[in-house]
């Protein structure tokens, strides 16, 4: 069985993105903070990174109830200001998958594939491993 770090590490090469996090539901946390990542060489780490309030983003509102966003170019996917703020927050945040990782009917987990700079076209193979990849973590949970 591959480690949590592995699996990210997998899917950031399957994907040749910009950046794959693992956000989990930690107790006495409220945001699911980055708990692995995986980076191009150049691309900025959203360890820590704070100023985002991840409950009211639309994109975790949609994964809360189960369902994997996938966004070709974020900048035309919501409208609100604070989505379009976090795509700034985000180091230019274009494309992303992110998908749920639930565990006994509760959010525990997101996997997020990001890319940076510039919007792209996210393959049915790149969607498929983002799942695969998520349902790797939940067995791994």
């Amino acid at each position: 069985m591959p480690t949590l770090r592995a699996v990210i590490d997998d899917l950031l090469a399957a994907t040749r993105a910009s950046r794959v996090t693992l956000r989990r539901d930690l107790p006495g946390e409220d945001a699911f903070p980055v708990v692995e990542e995986a980076l191009r060489p150049g691309v900025g780490s959203l360890r820590g990174e704070r100023s985002v309030h991840l409950p009211t983003q639309p994109v975790v509102r949609e994964v809360q109830h189960g369902r994997q966003v996938v966004q070709d170019d974020c900048r035309v996917a919501y409208d609100d200001p604070d989505f379009q703020r976090m795509l700034e927050a985000y180091g230019g945040l274009a494309a992303q998958i992110v998908t749920p990782v639930i565990v006994g009917g509760e959010l525990q987990a997101i996997v997020s594939v990001h890319q940076l700079g510039t919007p792209r076209h996210w393959t049915d193979a790149e969607v498929a491993a983002a799942a695969r990849a998520a349902e790797q973590v939940r067995e791994l949970l």
